[in-house]
């Protein structure tokens, strides 16, 4: 009966450790972040890999994108803690002390990451899983979020870095159009994803005097930017149809991209949290859905 008791105490410790660690090192992003490389292994044209190099390459660019995530969340602890949505992130509340101990473990969680790139797969495959972590931890968060509204554009740029170390895990030797297509679509999907949520949270980053687009040039304005973004998004999303992607792709690429449209277009037409918040989850939906069939459209040639 004791050790009943004490099995029920423990869980929620567990559990609250579990997301700590899960929350600090962005895994939510992570994941996807790995998928994405999944999904340029699939659309690239090489050699076939075997299981274990597939889960490598997840498992290393996975790794690479949340020691970006958890580092982002050391140097923005001072914006953090004025935004409601991030105030209680663990180098805010003080669950976990910034230090060098942290810099140094998550300096060596993304290392490993390329490493394992780099072994398993081979030097590309390792240098754009580097390049993409670079992009995120230190030309987004350090060079560009504080200073311009151009952050979240160039520092799209790691999910595209993403999808060529897939691309690169099958064929080092140059660029494909197909996987370059694709790292575009990454590319334009960031900007309008983030900038939905940005309209959502416009006075966390007013307040913390973050130059995001809709604290630039307003809610409505934003909007319409976000709209436009969409358009080309699912404008792009169609090209790689032109380069091979069958009719899977094609038709999700289709019925997703107008789902998106129509949410992007109520947002345009009257700003407000609850339709930018629609459009940001719409976002997610698009990009899953998007990604998933291009990997089973690749898998299964249909």
């Amino acid at each position: 009966m004791q050790g009943d008791q004490t099995s029920v105490l423990l869980r929620p410790t567990l559990f609250s450790h579990l997301r700590l660690f899960f929350d600090l090192f962005k895994l939510r992003i992570g994941l996807v972040i790995g998928f994405t490389a999944i999904t340029g292994l699939a659309v690239a044209s090489g050699q076939s890999l075997p299981a274990w190099r597939v889960l490598a390459l997840a498992l290393a660019v996975t790794m690479a994108s949340a020691a970006a995530g958890a580092f982002n969340q050391i140097a923005e602890r001072d914006l953090d803690a004025r935004m409601q949505r991030t105030r209680n992130r663990a180098f805010v509340t003080g669950r976990l002390t910034a230090g060098p101990a942290w810099v140094a473990a998550i300096a060596a969680t993304g290392l490993a990451g390329v490493g394992l790139a780099m072994v398993a797969l081979n030097m590309a495959t390792a240098i754009y899983t580097f390049l993409g972590a670079f992009t995120y931890a230190v030309v987004y968060t350090m060079w560009l979020k504080r200073r311009t509204w151009w952050n979240i554009v160039i520092g799209g740029l790691a999910g595209s870095f993403a999808v060529l170390a897939g691309a690169a895990a099958a064929s080092p030797q140059a660029l494909q159009p197909l996987p370059l297509m694709f790292a575009i679509v990454l590319f334009l999907w960031t900007p309008p994803h983030f900038w939905s949520l940005a309209i959502a949270f416009h006075d966390d980053y007013a307040a913390a005097k973050v130059p995001m687009l809709p604290v630039v040039v307003g809610d409505a304005r934003a909007a319409r930017a976000v709209f436009a973004g969409c358009t080309l998004l699912v404008a792009a999303s169609l090209v790689p149809a032109l380069l091979g992607m069958g009719r899977l792709y094609l038709a999700t690429a289709i019925g997703a991209g107008a789902y998106l449209l129509v949410k992007s277009a109520q947002l345009a037409r009257a700003p407000s949290h609850r339709a930018a918040i629609a459009n940001f989850h719409a976002s997610l939906t698009y990009l899953a859905l998007l990604l998933s069939a291009a990997v089973l459209d690749a898998t299964l040639k249909v």
